[in-house]
């Protein structure tokens, strides 16, 4: 859920952005948390060209409060359905996390019934996880919630990918932690997502996986990103690029690769927390396999899903992107 960022208590920091990407040419990414429902085809080509080949998408907040439990059902059914039709359709392997945010956790008359129905989901293919929740304004219904997700996700066998909250991060996320761990949870199927350099030494020490999105802005820089390495090495640290609707860059991981290559960090390094870590924890869910990403290459955009499909109007798949001719 990476939004309403104007009351985080970060400095802002503008992120260095590679303009080169040929040092890391032949590498793949695989990118844990960005939403893709916010984004465009152009986008989704732009990150398969750069060496994309899998992504989560997790449930979030989508700006603007959902005032019925019809939009729920809709969006996760996106989710499941439509959006990982869209990803297949530019050689893009996609998976989702299901679950209640935590901004939306205070409407409790809408939670309840969203509770109810979370269960129809959690099961299905390509799901996961469940997230991304939490906290957000650390409210009591959220902590309710988010206990209650903890539930689902221990009778569903599933790892828990959890938000870390903009305001007061530090204690809201010792406070996931220790909740997490109250419920029985096993850290090693927890992802605690967006860190910084406030929490990621207690994130790392418990046990659990450290997930940074770098954010334009906010969160987390790539330049810092690569000292967080540096300190802390990879071992359970994933980067995602979270690009929701919000000023964000679906190619964050990508370049965040690149600026690690330039900076001297290995490329088994470089590898490790772009891609292998992630697909490690979240391949605790059963669902994740790699000859997958193969498979999805062999794309025809002709195909149709419910009727539906990417191209319009007679459109032929698009080859050429180079070109500054719009035929």
């Amino acid at each position: 859920m990476c939004c309403n960022h104007s009351n985080e208590k970060e400095t802002p920091i503008h992120n260095y952005v590679p303009t080169d990407l040929s040092g890391i040419r032949g590498m793949s990414f695989f990118d844990p948390h960005i939403h893709m429902t916010s984004r465009t085809t152009d986008d989704y080509m732009a990150m398969a060209d750069a060496g994309i080949v899998g992504l989560i998408e997790p449930a979030f907040w989508l700006g603007q409060p959902r005032t019925g439990l019809a939009s729920f059902r809709d969006y996760y059914s996106t989710l499941i359905g439509w959006e990982r039709f869209r990803s297949s359709q530019f050689g893009i392997k996609h998976y989702c996390t299901i679950g209640l945010n935590s901004r939306e956790a205070n409407n409790e008359r809408l939670a309840e019934e969203v509770m109810e129905i979370l269960p129809l989901f959690l099961y299905k293919e390509g799901v996961v996880g469940v997230g991304e929740i939490g906290f957000d304004d650390q409210t009591p219904a959220e902590e309710k919630y988010y206990r209650m997700q903890l539930e689902l996700a221990k009778e569903a066998s599933l790892p828990v990918q959890i938000h870390t909250p903009h305001r007061d991060k530090k204690k809201g996320t010792q406070r996931s932690m220790d909740i997490a761990i109250e419920h029985g949870l096993d850290p090693y199927h927890v992802i605690v997502d967006h860190n910084n350099e406030e929490t990621v030494k207690e994130v790392l020490d418990r046990g659990f996986w450290a997930g940074f999105t770098i954010y334009p802005f906010t969160k987390m820089g790539n330049e810092r990103m690569v000292e967080i390495v540096r300190q802390y090495g990879t071992e359970r640290i994933m980067v995602n690029s979270a690009a929701d609707w919000g000023i964000s860059d679906p190619l964050a991981v990508p370049k965040t690769a690149a600026l690690m290559k330039e900076r001297g960090i290995s490329d088994e390094d470089i590898r490790m927390v772009t891609y292998r870590n992630a697909i490690t924890a979240f391949a605790q869910s059963g669902q994740i396999d790699e000859a997958d990403f193969e498979t999805v290459k062999q794309i025809d955009q002709s195909g149709k899903f419910q009727g539906n499909t990417i191209l319009r109007g007679g459109q032929q798949p698009r080859i050429d992107k180079s070109s500054i001719i719009i035929s």
